[in-house]
């Protein structure tokens, strides 16, 4: 057992001998936040006292001398049991279990944090799914970095998880798509007559159609090449032109990012095998829909919406959000037990709304299907001042501009270091500094200035396992070593939550702490044993450091 479920225990063995009919009362171990509170804090007392009929504190102190006076307490990791306000129990760790986390940190290896169980069914995180109609915003840029570390939170949690990008490659934005590559294939420009009203004026565009016009060849994912007609007159050879060119743009900037894709799904393809129809048809089939002023519509107001929804027009197309159900339905059919959306908060809407098209379904998909992380609006600040347009984008910033600038790391470190659902300022000047400020540069010096304490010792890290610990005994050793126990659950929860900028907060933290331990304590010592045993927690320190930043994405540099 880890030390928590050994301290568990003891709790558990105490509680059946002061209280037995209390016996399966659930025992939750919380870290404090003031470290002079111990190690870890219980409530325990608190929770039973009014069904126990007992005073809190008496209850609490009866516990703690039951847990000293246990025959496994002596050999257990506590080395203190203490009673603090109304109830609390609080509890001290002793050396050797403090110790304990190095060691395991340096058997671990890159494996520390990670849960030693596979958990049965899959998961699907779908994120990005931009429409193929421009280069990809921050906003995009974002729900790349937050879904790839939600992934790989998941994965490091022993779930099996897949990538899905959804592009949404029928509908008006990619006709207007169309209409503005072909307005640039015939020399015309924004603001001349002519000019169609709901076209896209960024620089790509003419990129596109001077391409289009050269008969170029490009490649769509699957490796198939889509050539040009050249003829400004084709407008479906625009079209597949266009949007196999900005898939291209698009996943090159992913890749840049540093974001893979386990699969693409198409819009288009809901409707051409016919699931859109079938969705519909369901609907009627179950007697969800009526009709009313010549469109049919759909009981969401059965489950939870505010109103009734349009599920077929007039004019006999179909509303965004039918291909919206018939694409999770398929969701559903391909085994995935839970499904994660990472999309901006203007898609707030479509979240009832596309629950309450499975539910009408009546296909036994669970009420809270699918799970979605929505993420606030990024703003872009350079030299104090916010930046608005991209020259090639002609209306945003572009993922592309926040690489170019900053860099894939700095990119990736910054869009997860803030809950998704806060407003996030990117300031371009702070993620360039080589400051403490900057968070970033931060973590990755404290994992540079290991690895150069390393290469000033010369010696074998794999040694270092068998070091004995006992000098380490400092009050910032034991805060690094307290930090370095608290990973594991961290990242247990930041999965559970969907919540990597808990691994950024961490990281800046265990930074911070390293940082101050290195400029107070000289680690090459000429005192053999104490020099090894400071080596052994600078070791662990960068271990947790490297896994960290990979669950997020960042690298962990050796030089910089």
């Amino acid at each position: 057992m880890d030390t928590k479920s050994q301290i568990a225990a003891l709790l558990r063995e105490a509680l059946e001998r002061v209280a037995p009919e209390a016996h399966d009362a659930q025992i939750v171990l919380e870290r404090p936040r003031d470290r002079a509170h111990g190690d870890f804090a219980c409530n325990l007392a608190l929770q039973l006292a009014k069904p126990l009929k007992k005073s809190p504190r008496q209850l609490a102190e009866a516990l703690a001398a039951a847990m000293r006076s246990l025959p496994a307490f002596a050999a257990g990791p506590l080395e203190a049991v203490e009673i603090a306000g109304p109830g609390f129990i609080n509890l001290r760790l002793a050396a050797r279990a403090r110790h304990a986390v190095i060691e395991e940190v340096l058997r671990a290896g890159a494996r520390y944090g990670w849960a030693a169980v596979r958990h049965p069914g899959r998961i699907q995180v779908e994120f990005v799914s931009a429409n193929p109609t421009g280069p990809l915003h921050v906003g995009h840029g974002r729900q790349a970095a937050l879904g790839d570390a939600i992934a790989k939170l998941l994965e490091a949690q022993g779930h099996a998880v897949t990538r899905e990008f959804y592009y949404n490659d029928a509908g008006a934005q990619v006709h207007n798509l169309t209409l503005s590559v072909q307005a640039r294939a015939k020399g015309l420009e924004p603001g001349d007559a002519g000019w169609p009203a709901e076209a896209y004026n960024g620089e790509y565009v003419l990129d596109i159609a001077s391409d289009f016009l050269a008969r170029g060849t490009v490649r769509a994912q699957d490796g198939a090449p889509v050539s040009a007609s050249g003829n400004a007159d084709d407008l479906e050879s625009i079209q597949r032109f266009a949007v196999t060119y900005l898939r291209r743009e698009q996943d090159g900037d992913l890749q840049r990012l540093g974001v893979k894709f386990d699969v693409y799904y198409l819009e288009s393809s809901l409707y051409a095998d016919g699931s859109v129809a079938a969705v519909v048809r369901r609907f009627v089939d179950n007697g969800r829909t009526y009709d009313k002023d010549g469109a049919l519509w759909l009981r969401t107001t059965d489950y939870g919406d505010d109103k009734d929804r349009v599920v077929r027009k007039s004019d006999g197309s179909y509303t965004y959000f039918v291909p919206d159900v018939a694409y999770h339905l398929t969701k559903w059919q391909r085994s995935f037990t839970r499904v994660i959306n990472v999309q901006g908060s203007d898609h707030h809407s479509t979240v009832t709304r596309v629950r309450a098209g499975l539910q009408a379904l009546e296909l036994g998909i669970p009420s809270g299907y699918p799970d979605y992380v929505l993420h606030s609006m990024v703003r872009v600040m350079r030299g104090g001042e916010e930046i608005k347009i991209s020259k090639r984008a002609g209306s945003y910033v572009t993922v592309r501009d926040l690489i170019d600038w900053v860099g894939r790391d700095a990119t990736r470190f910054f869009l997860v270091s803030r809950r998704a659902d806060t407003e996030f300022v990117f300031d371009v000047d702070l993620a360039l500094a080589q400051s403490d400020e900057n968070p970033v540069y931060y973590v990755q010096y404290a994992h540079a200035r290991v690895c150069s304490v390393f290469a000033q010792w010369g010696g074998d890290a794999r040694g270092l396992r068998a070091s004995a610990l006992d000098p380490l005994a400092g009050e910032r050793e034991l805060a690094l070593m307290q930090r370095l126990a608290e990973f594991p659950e961290l990242v247990q929860a930041a999965a559970e939550e969907f919540a990597p900028h808990a691994i950024a907060f961490y990281l800046r933290e265990l930074a911070g702490e390293f940082h101050s331990y290195y400029n107070a304590e000289r680690i090459l010592l000429d005192d053999e044993r104490v020099r090894a045993a400071r080596l052994a927690l600078c070791a662990a320190v960068r271990q947790v450091l490297a896994n960290g930043l990979a669950l997020l994405g960042v690298s962990a540099p050796e030089k910089m």
